[in-house]
């Protein structure tokens, strides 16, 4: 079933369209939590420690595909609305092309550098093997893993966002399986995990290459035989600037709070901050998915010059998204227990430590998804300088400072408390960007 860019979006079809991109972001998510569950239950929680201290620098490259394609997406889509539809295949193909480039080139770099990375990511002689294990092989599925992260907002470019959910669930299913036959069932413990993700990011991102180039595609983007015109790639990158830079500053942020548990707790708090953030990114991937969704719509009525319908969206995005946000923080609050068992029950220790770290950890989400929808609105209207100053400033900045400076001031708990700080500061810059930036958006219809 396709969807479609035009015309007005009341609640029913706004959701009904970004609903394909929120279960295909989750399922998404998955990969790295199946691995954690399997390690943590399988291999022991040095394991589990290991693939969390090091998964962020695995991520740091693959959400190079999250800025080409969400700064791309937004660009085709805008060009579309423009009414150029074979320049909008052409630009989406030059992207698809870099970031199946960029994937192989920095896939090669990082198993050759994984030594050097553990060590500086802060593993000690027992994780360090293991983490060294679980780069490398990460590393081959590194080309599917960006092209999966870049065609997952293409698909809404597309017009085709239900593919994308199929997607997900065909190589989350693979990757589920595998764990279970690898680490489970063969006892390979780091190395199965990462292979089995490995597994997951080729079937997700190689089978949407050969889609798009095929003569099935009946989406309205297509793979075309073209030349790589730079000045549109760079367009597309600074567009989607935001989104790689709010997904690397999380990254740097997740590797400060694992050099600081390191101090503070040492494996525990890193163990229990792992199952924290496997939470988290349940609950980040619904906003992740909602504004792959909306970001091309909002692009399409942007290059369309409709600003009701842009003045529209807003609103009502804010709405859905502060409706999901007590939800999440009230399912954290009450249910932190169950949450915990499911991966550290063996260790009672642990899952005190854990309990205690979601409950303050997950207050954050009150505001989270409102801060991460004014970083995609100015991506959506393709501007990416504004949606990165957002971003940047919100993960890398704020919670930087917060990570570093709170646990001085109150101990262990100014470390679970760093986020929700962090997303309170960020709420005022957002509303200060989008009054000076947007201000159209504001204004009252007449």
């Amino acid at each position: 079933m396709n969807i479609e860019l035009s015309g007005h979006y009341g609640y029913r079809r706004m959701i009904r369209s970004v609903l394909p991109s929120i279960a295909m972001v989750l399922v998404t998510s998955i990969y790295s939590i199946v691995d954690g569950f399997f390690v943590a239950n399988f291999a022991g929680k040095t394991g589990f420690a290991a693939i969390n201290l090091t998964f962020p620098a695995i991520m740091m490259i693959g959400s190079l595909g999250l800025m080409i394609g969400t700064g791309g997406a937004a660009l085709v889509a805008k060009i579309k609305g423009e009414g150029y539809p074979e320049k909008a295949n052409r630009v989406f193909t030059m992207l698809v092309q870099f970031g199946l480039a960029l994937g192989v080139l920095l896939g090669v770099a990082l198993a050759i550098g994984a030594p050097v990375v553990a060590r500086w990511l802060g593993a000690d002689e027992p994780m360090m093997d293991e983490c060294v294990t679980y780069i490398r092989l990460n590393m081959i599925g590194m080309p599917g893993f960006v092209l999966q992260c870049a065609f997952q907002s293409f698909y809404m470019a597309a017009e085709r966002p239900q593919l994308g959910t199929l997607m997900s669930i065909v190589a989350g299913v693979v990757n589920v399986l595998l764990d279970a036959v690898l680490v489970w069932g063969l006892g390979l413990g780091v190395a199965g995990a990462a292979l089995a993700t490995a597994a997951g990011c080729l079937v997700g991102g190689l089978f949407p290459l050969y889609y798009f180039s095929s003569r099935r595609n009946r989406g309205s983007l297509r793979i075309i035989p073209t030349r790589i015109l730079w000045p549109y790639v760079g367009k597309a990158c600074a567009n989607g600037l935001s989104e790689y830079v709010g997904s690397i500053a999380m990254n740097i942020v997740t590797m400060c709070y694992n050099l600081q548990l390191m101090r503070y707790l040492g494996e525990d708090g890193v163990s229990a901050y792992g199952v924290v953030m496997y939470i988290a990114f349940i609950f980040a991937a619904v906003f992740i998915g909602y504004n792959i969704g909306i970001t091309p719509i909002i692009g399409y009525h942007y290059g369309a010059a409709d600003v009701r319908e842009q003045r529209s969206l807003f609103f009502k995005s804010l709405t859905v998204i502060g409706v999901l946000g007590v939800l999440m923080t009230l399912t954290a609050e009450l249910f932190a227990g169950q949450l915990a068992r499911v991966f550290v029950g063996y260790d009672a220790d642990l899952t005190a430590l854990t309990i205690k770290a979601m409950r303050l950890y997950m207050l954050a989400f009150l505001i989270t998804g409102c801060n991460m929808f004014v970083s995609a609105l100015f991506t959506g209207l393709n501007n990416g300088v504004v949606s990165a100053v957002a971003s940047f400033t919100r993960t890398l900045v704020f919670e930087l400072a917060c990570v570093w400076i709170l646990p001085a001031l109150v101990g262990i708990d100014g470390i679970w408390f760093s986020w929700g700080i962090a997303e309170l500061l960020s709420l005022f810059l957002c509303g200060f960007l989008v009054a000076r930036f947007a201000p159209q958006l504001l204004r009252r219809q007449r």
